[in-house]
């Protein structure tokens, strides 16, 4: 399955400069995700993170695996993403920083169900660059829907 931007855009809230996935191009039911961001040597950070060595920053890394989480819910319930929830990230449980993405990059952010409910989700991720593990975080969010 492949998700260009604008099926993206139907699901996450966010958008450009703060949407970081470009496409998802592989679901496993509604146990994985894997989405990819293209990192551009024009993204504004770049320019004060740092000078002379631009560095994708860590908070930016959590966000895209974030949002590929949200890809993930809007799997498992569908009915509610929809409906346009809120979303939010409640906490970074546990967070490793292990290689720096840098301009060209293509990321590869991978988001595993845990424990996905109608109101929160529990989610595994893994963020790439070529095969190598450049950031790994178990993330919780919870989920307001509209009424």
């Amino acid at each position: 399955m492949h998700w260009d931007k604008e099926k993206i855009k139907s699901i996450l809230p966010q958008r450009e400069p703060f949407l970081f996935v470009d496409e998802v191009i592989e679901t496993e039911g509604t146990q994985k995700v894997v989405a990819v961001k293209n990192i551009s040597k024009e993204e504004p950070f770049f320019k004060g993170h740092f000078p002379g060595y631009p560095i994708l920053p860590g908070v930016l890394i959590i966000e895209a695996m974030a949002q590929a989480s949200i890809v993930l819910y809007s799997l498992c319930k569908p009915e509610i993403a929809a409906t346009h929830p809120k979303y939010y990230l409640g906490r970074v449980v546990k967070a490793e920083f292990l290689a720096p993405v840098l301009p060209g990059d293509k990321l590869i952010l991978e988001a595993y169900n845990v424990k996905i409910t109608d109101t929160a989700g529990v989610v595994d991720t893994v963020a790439r660059v070529d095969d190598k593990i450049v950031a790994k975080a178990q993330l919780i969010f919870g989920i307001k829907k509209n009424e």
